[in-house]
């Protein structure tokens, strides 16, 4: 259920990052108030996490994930460019995640 948890923080995160794209330097009522709503909502449920998991593997996660979704927005749907570059960054990203967990684990 904790995992869920974290899940939620970061599609919050990810919501929240889509959302300032749009609000135009904060400029866009809506676009900005779904900026402020899905960080709150994020930091929420990263909090909530943080009472079972440690904070290391948590913010890994949480940040490793938000980080490489977000890229993927950026190529896939905002026109940013698609290069080997960005796809080695990402899954060294990830790869950083994996390494930290595994670390972690007991």
């Amino acid at each position: 259920m904790i995992y869920l948890t974290l899940g939620g923080a970061i599609l919050a995160e990810v919501l929240g990052t889509t959302s300032m794209k749009y609000s135009d330097g904060f400029s866009r009522l809506w676009p900005s108030l779904g900026t402020a709503l899905g960080y709150a909502v994020s930091f929420w449920l990263l909090a909530q996490t943080l009472k079972t998991l440690e904070v290391g593997t948590v913010y890994a996660i949480w940040s490793g994930a938000g980080t490489a979704v977000i890229a993927a927005i950026g190529m896939l749907f905002l026109g940013e460019s698609a290069t080997a570059a960005k796809f080695l960054g990402i899954a060294l990203v990830i790869a950083g995640v994996a390494v930290l967990n595994l670390a972690g684990a007991h």
